[in-house]
């Protein structure tokens, strides 16, 4: 299981990335936002892969009414995924939010 800390070290490991507020929540920021708390035990990212998460790990990953019109989003049970998977999955929401302005 992986903690709110270990999304934290591996967020700011980033080049130019911060950690601030959003919502009342720890987030993290590069040009924009890639990663935010949405509860003490669940992570917001953006992924390329949200459907085929979702589908192969519903125990894993969902995604909440509130982020069904945004297709990259998906949230991520911490006590569901390791901490190589939720390195890789914070590394490509970092490289998408880079590609926009």
């Amino acid at each position: 299981m992986v903690s709110e800390d270990d999304v934290r070290s591996v967020c700011l490991a980033l080049p130019g990335a911060s950690e601030r507020l959003s919502w009342n929540r720890p987030a993290w920021f590069a040009r924009t936002l890639f990663a935010r708390m949405w509860d003490d035990a669940v992570l917001t990212v953006k992924t390329v892969e949200r459907d085929a998460l979702i589908a192969t790990q519903p125990d894993a990953f969902f995604v909440h009414p509130h982020h069904e019109r945004y297709e990259a989003l998906v949230l991520v049970r911490l006590d569901a995924v390791d901490l190589g998977e939720l390195t890789e999955l914070i590394e490509e929401s970092y490289r998408i939010a880079g590609r926009r302005s």
